[in-house]
């Protein structure tokens, strides 16, 4: 291997098909496909679900130029979940591989449904990633997730 190649990641497409609606609780079946145009061996096949809260803050500092205080608006960022999926192991990729791989995503039922407000937002990500070691990871496109609240069925009962 070429002393620059190190820095490239390898020529392959990542595919991840998923739904991206889904209820707290729930579990759900996606699939990871992988074309390679180039050799390489893959540690795992993985997906990465991300569940990140940013809630906006303010904070009064004193200006002592303008001889007052000033607000300071900022955001704080918190990882609330990062969970790591593995669809497969380690494996020797050739050009012109082709495969899917089945995958379970499950949503934990006491995560935090997404949420876009004026002052805080959660929203959940999920992608899928072929790891290499000495070489960047090639990744597929990030898919944000839409996780709403499970909803209970009221069944009446006939007298």
């Amino acid at each position: 291997m070429g002393f620059f190649k190190r820095f490239r990641k390898p020529k392959t497409t990542i595919t991840f098909k998923i739904p991206t609606t889904v209820a707290l609780g729930s579990s759900i079946d996606g699939t990871i496909s992988i074309a390679s145009k180039e050799e390489f061996d893959a540690t795992e096949i993985r997906a990465e679900l991300r569940c990140i809260e940013k809630r906006r803050r303010e904070q009064w500092v004193y200006n002592q130029r303008l001889r007052r205080n000033v607000r300071h608006v900022y955001w704080d960022t918190e990882t609330l979940l990062s969970e790591d999926l593995k669809a497969s192991g380690p494996m020797h990729i050739v050009p012109g591989f082709r495969k899917t791989f089945p995958i379970t995503v499950n949503i934990p039922a006491s995560g935090r449904e997404t949420l876009d407000g004026i002052d805080a937002n959660v929203s959940w990500y999920i992608k899928a990633v072929v790891g290499v070691d000495d070489r960047p990871d090639p990744t597929g496109d990030t898919i944000e997730l839409q996780i709403t609240r499970a909803t209970t069925t009221v069944i009446k009962e006939e007298k």
